[in-house]
């Protein structure tokens, strides 16, 4: 590759901390690539891919984990000290790629990406230009912004649009490079509410608009990105609210687009709603079974694993399982994904497919509302080698089918049933820890709708008892008086940043 192209490293760590589970992430839940197979998790830096001929990409390390609990302070320290050294090696950059997620929690640490921002910065220097890619369910502070030249998130809920949302970022940082342009204007403003995913999905409006207006603001002269990030509910930092910000050559006009886009968002606030009809688990099971059409899918949303939560709550299944509609095989087929109990799938492995077994799992990590939960069934199908689960079994317990796993996963796609000898399509009600439904399983449903149930990312927010963030928030205070979202011009990198981050 020509030396005189610019060199630029790819570098972050990645994670959705619910600061309300029990759980604690640890190093492997990261799955860190580093060096040169950090390209590997971009198609569009595929070798002969036109942004990655327009530069020198060198890895240093880039952790990815599903959401879960808080980082211990230890993997936080192993991974982010790694990820330095490996940046010290790869000699004199010209830019920076910081791929994140913007939601991560570290045991004693409060805007986690800032400090491993900071430590990067003092790696790299000063004059090395820096292009920030986030989740919008990220949490924006005026001080991530301050040590990024370029900023942006996702623009979908369900996240279509992950993968072009980080070649936007990459191919920013190119461009601006290539441009030999001074660092662009930054203005930012936060918006005092905090919402659940499945309460601002893209799919549906207000959400649908709000963020349909980025791309306008986008397209403004002098602008080259401008983004919203709803913030990360399940967590309790003063940083944890939504926020706007837009970047570009001109200050009046980067200014101007981010409080349209600010002002836009909060007006909005008391139309965002569920993206689906919700109810308590067993109004949902009612209509389930009341209803004509199938597949009928519920979400169990208080342990979704996707969102934080531990995943092993068993207040769900528990009640499922209590149904007397569903204790005989010939009942409704219900399939129940998933529930974590090492010792459990140990013993149904041992015991085979067709063996009756009685195994207990559940609630190792999160025991709030219910404790382990003991059940007799037949084992109908044992599968080895998933990345996430590494061992899968499916306990047939009356009609319901309830998917045990080694380690938590979630499911999101028709593959991770059909390769346990599952047929959700053909099954009466599809029952699985997660929020909104994830493209292939929405598409999948004939209906469906939301339990609001207990556990570590409740969708019941003001019962969690947040006491971090900052006050009036909409909607834990909802008279609060209209908020100054006049945007903040915020200093570039290069120079202090001063005053409160408010």
């Amino acid at each position: 590759m020509s030396s005189s192209l610019p060199v630029i490293a790819v570098a972050g760590l990645g994670i959705e901390s619910s600061t309300f589970s029990p759980a604690r992430t640890q190093i492997p839940a990261f799955h860190p690539r580093r060096g040169a197979d950090v390209l590997t998790r971009y198609p569009f830096l595929d070798p002969g891919a036109p942004l990655r001929e327009a530069a020198d990409w060198r890895g240093a390390l880039v952790g990815k984990a599903q959401p879960g609990g808080m980082v211990t302070a230890a993997a936080y320290a192993e991974l982010s000290a790694e990820l330095l050294d490996r940046l010290g090696e790869l000699g004199p950059l010209d830019g920076l790629w910081y791929d994140i997620h913007g939601a991560m929690t570290v045991e004693g640490v409060d805007d986690a990406e800032v400090e491993l921002l900071a430590r990067i910065r003092e790696v790299v220097g000063p004059d090395v230009l820096v292009s920030t890619s986030m989740d919008l369910h990220g949490n924006v502070s005026r001080e991530l912004v301050h040590r990024s030249d370029l900023i942006t998130c996702y623009r979908m809920a369900p996240h279509e649009d992950a993968m072009d949302s980080k070649e936007r970022a990459a191919r920013n940082l190119v461009d601006l490079l290539a441009s030999g342009a001074p660092r662009p204007v930054k203005a930012w403003i936060p918006v005092p509410v905090l919402l659940a995913g499945e309460q601002t999905s893209t799919r549906i409006e207000p959400a649908k608009s709000v963020y349909a207006a980025v791309e306008d603001v986008e397209a403004l002269p002098g602008v080259t990105d401008a983004a919203i990030w709803v913030g990360y509910a399940w967590a309790d930092e003063p940083r944890n609210r939504a926020a706007v910000v837009v970047t570009g050559a001109s200050p009046d006009v980067v200014k101007a687009g981010a409080e349209h886009l600010a002002r836009g968002f909060w007006t909005a606030r008391h139309d965002f709603d569920f993206v689906a009809p919700t109810g308590t688990l067993d109004d949902c099971l009612d209509e389930a079974l009341a209803s004509t059409v199938r597949p009928y899918f519920i979400s169990d949303t208080g342990d979704n694993p996707t969102a934080g939560g531990a995943g092993d709550v068993t207040w769900s299944l528990e009640r499922i399982l209590a149904r007397p509609e569903f204790a005989d095989p010939s009942g409704p087929t219900v399939v129940y994904a998933s529930l974590p109990g090492p010792a459990a799938v140990e013993a149904a492995e041992k015991a085979g497919v067709g063996a009756t077994v009685t195994v207990t799992a559940g609630a190792e990590v999160d025991d709030r509302d219910a404790g382990p939960l003991t059940m007799t069934g037949v084992v109908h199908s044992i599968r080895h080698g998933d990345v996430d689960a590494e061992v899968e079994v499916v306990l047939r317990v009356g009609s319901v089918h309830v998917i045990l796993t080694r380690l938590r996963k979630p499911y999101h796609h028709e593959h991770d049933f059909t390769a346990l000898e599952l047929t959700p399509r053909a099954a009466d009600i599809v029952i699985v820890k997660i929020g909104y439904l994830e493209p292939e399983l929405y598409t999948m449903s004939a209906d469906w709708k939301m339990a609001l149930t207990p556990g570590g990312v409740d969708q019941d927010l003001t019962r969690l008892g947040h006491h971090r963030i900052r006050r009036p928030m909409f909607p834990f205070d909802r008279d609060m008086p209209e908020p100054d979202l006049t945007a903040r011009i915020v200093a570039p990198s290069t120079e202090p940043l001063t005053g409160p981050d408010e």
